[in-house]
């Protein structure tokens, strides 16, 4: 977390991150280059690096939709989603360089300018093999462009997280443009079946990792695989029973679905408090983190909130929604009706009667 908006404060981290990033960018383009100058001697440089920066950008791109779903399936995954912004906007580096080399090598020679040629010169819009896949590329790049100069913390701030969220969203339209930019250019441009067969077996990878992950979730949370999930048990004051204080380790949480909504129970100091398990920076899952300091710590990008009240610590503003909580014996049950957010809620102490 940052009080002002400033400039990256980098840590070693940050450091080793971009350097194995950037290395591994680098080697590919001129192993890329050296193997399709071993293969074919009479190519073109220029054509070469085209391909050099768009398949690195495609390939990145699916090493970034990878990121979240692995995350989700073992915490090993953790430290390539800390930086993983900077991998989104090499990613957008990539791409436009493979864009502008491509308008200039294919658009610059003739009357109208290269952007306005790239949509008017193929109008074989209702033809699928020769549809103009350029177009497909052109708006895919303008959405990555929108994902990475809205990247800072600042824009996530001031469009709010839920705006920010829904916009970076929009990285799956963009995958699947992308995917019928790569494919229909492959049966334009390459009469070899290996380019459309490694692009389906990228897109199969990405459908099936957040298919896994998705069931797996549904499962963490006890929800059937068919069918409407199971109405939990709300006493006369409406409260759900969550478990017991011994399924939770100190410091850390144990999260349940309460009505509907993932909360995180928290064990500290004797006490027990409920919060929404969302972070507000980036949806990170807060029951995963730890009470570091005193305050609850996301396990993502490292936010900080109060268990008592779901505020983080002065001078930030960030604030998540609240659940009472009681005890009956060792048994936690928490309020299906969620605070505001930033309410204060008395914790439950242990072992008083």
């Amino acid at each position: 977390m940052g009080v002002a908006y400033k400039a990256v404060q980098w840590n070693r981290q940050k450091f080793v991150y971009d350097i194995i990033l950037l290395t591994t960018v680098v080697f590919y383009l001129f192993f890329f280059e050296g193997i399709s100058l071993h293969f074919s001697s009479d190519l073109d440089i220029k054509g070469i690096w085209i391909r050099a920066f768009g398949s690195a950008a495609f390939i990145l791109l699916h090493v970034i939709l990878s990121i979240g779903p692995l995350s989700r399936l073992s915490p090993k995954f953790l430290p390539l989603l800390y930086n993983r912004r900077h991998m989104g906007v090499t990613m957008f580096i990539l791409a436009l360089l493979h864009a502008r080399d491509a308008l200039a090598w294919y658009h610059d020679f003739g009357n109208l300018e290269p952007i306005v040629s790239l949509f008017v010169s193929n109008t074989h819009y209702a033809d699928f093999i020769r549809f103009p896949f350029e177009a497909l590329g052109g708006v895919a790049l303008v959405i990555l462009f929108l994902m990475a100069a809205t990247s800072h913390d600042f824009w996530l701030t001031n469009l709010t997280a839920p705006v920010w969220k829904a916009l970076h969203m929009g990285v799956y339209l963009a995958y699947g443009l992308l995917v019928g930019h790569v494919v229909l250019g492959a049966l334009e441009t390459n009469t070899h079946p290996l380019l459309t067969l490694a692009v389906g077996v990228g897109f199969v990878w990405i459908v099936g990792i957040h298919l896994i992950t998705a069931l797996r979730e549904a499962q963490k949370d006890g929800a059937p695989l068919f069918g409407p999930p199971a109405q939990p048990q709300v006493d006369a004051d409406g409260f759900i029973h969550v478990g017991s204080v011994q399924d939770i380790p100190e410091n850390r949480a144990k999260i349940a679905v309460v009505a509907g909504e993932r909360v995180a129970i928290f064990k500290y100091e004797g006490k027990i408090s409920a919060i929404s398990n969302v972070c507000q920076h980036q949806n990170g899952p807060l029951g995963e983190g730890k009470i570091v300091d005193g305050c609850i710590t996301c396990p993502w990008h490292g936010y900080q909130y109060l268990p008592e009240s779901g505020i983080s610590p002065p001078p930030f503003t960030e604030k998540i929604p609240t659940f009472n909580v009681k005890l009956q014996g060792d048994q936690i049950l928490v309020s299906a009706k969620p605070n505001l957010p930033g309410t204060p809620v008395v914790p439950a102490v242990i072992g008083q009667v």
